[in-house]
């Protein structure tokens, strides 16, 4: 289907070069339209549907919560939790508030997806509200902090969703906004800046006050890191950020935190769901020791260059097999208009010199 769609475009191209009829350009554009050159806003969700036999329970926290905070339990809180049969909620609406709630069992996989449904809601007006709630993979757990209530220079992956900007110079995204950091332990979260100079990526979402529960889905796949949102309650998954080149150990854990400060909202929990992802490695990896990987992420550029590029859209990703043709298609497409324009010059002038003889 691909090739004869590709050997049309030439055909046509061809066709273009020796004959002056306008509309095989509008047939051209519509070959571009059908091999998606043209834009459009459709996202592919490369997402698993949570199919039960991939679910790690070990790993996930599930309604009612039962036996949570116990000595035998495979969950345990700190802080201001409060584990109902509804939720967990992490702060109350009320100010200077930290808890979390954290997986005490290591997770030994090494592809997985984490599927959060979650809710922050409270009395505070637009922009009076804060600050936040993180999802964690750490070397480290139960260690309260500055950092949406976890601590700093931690060293793994961490997932924030900060509703209150706290940088009025950042006035280029709207909040609340997700966003992603990889930390070896030689990097701090700047508040002031929204965590921008260490950021990886993210997006706006609005996920405060819904009727619904929002959720947020966390893959990492072959050194490949992806977010999605669902925030709309319709089962549709949308891309957050998607990053390549991320290096994330085994034997880290799993966890949630939240924080308020001179202003509050409700963090809550309702679940979190590990799923295991079925994926070949090559032989090679096999000799890795993954639990001695340090966390880290190659970049063309330092996260502290983000400052310049408010987008935080600055990752490289790989340029696949039909992304290559694409680019060639366009600057063929380019050479192809700039022959038609010197062809139909060259006509003219042809032409024109006719006149005089």
């Amino acid at each position: 289907m691909a090739s004869g769609v590709r050997s049309s475009v030439v055909s046509l191209w061809l066709r273009a070069l020796f004959s002056d009829k306008a509309n095989l350009f509008r047939e051209i554009f519509y070959i571009f339209l059908l091999l998606g050159v043209c834009p459009v806003s459709v996202v592919h969700a490369d997402i698993t549907d949570g199919n039960s036999e991939h679910l790690k329970r070990e790993h996930s926290l599930i309604k009612p919560y039962q036996g949570v905070g116990s000595s035998s339990a495979q969950w345990d809180f700190g802080g201001s939790t409060l584990v109902t049969s509804q939720y967990v909620r992490l702060t109350a609406d009320e100010r200077s508030k930290q808890g979390s709630i954290w997986n005490t069992v290591p997770c030994f996989l090494k592809d997985w997806e984490m599927h959060v449904q979650f809710k922050v809601h409270g009395s505070g007006k637009k922009n009076l509200h804060g600050d936040g709630i993180a999802i964690w993979y750490t070397k480290d757990r139960l260690q309260p902090g500055p950092v949406f209530g976890n601590r700093d220079h931690f060293v793994g992956l961490g997932i924030f969703v900060d509703t209150f900007r706290n940088d009025i110079h950042g006035m280029d995204r709207s909040f609340p906004y997700i966003s992603a950091m990889i930390n070896n332990g030689s990097l701090a979260y700047d508040h002031g800046k929204d965590g921008r100079m260490s950021e990886l990526g993210g997006c706006s979402a609005e996920i405060r006050n819904r009727d619904h529960e929002t959720y947020l889905a966390i893959r990492y796949s072959k050194g490949r890191l992806t977010v999605m949102v669902d925030i709309e309650d319709k089962n549709e998954w949308k891309e957050c950020l998607d990053i390549s080149g991320v290096r994330l150990p085994i034997g880290y854990y799993f966890g949630s935190s939240a924080a308020t400060g001179d202003l509050a909202d409700n963090h809550d929990i309702i679940s979190m769901k590990l799923y295991q992802l079925m994926v070949d490695h090559p032989p090679e990896e096999d000799s890795v020791d993954w639990t001695k990987i340090e966390p880290s992420v190659s970049l063309l550029k330092s996260p502290k260059d983000n400052i310049d590029d408010p987008t935080g859209n600055f990752r490289s990703t790989p340029l696949t097999g039909w992304k290559v043709f694409l680019l060639l298609l366009c600057a063929l497409l380019g050479i192809v208009v700039c022959a038609v324009v010197g062809a139909v010059v060259f006509q003219k002038r042809q032409e024109r010199n006719k006149r005089f003889y």
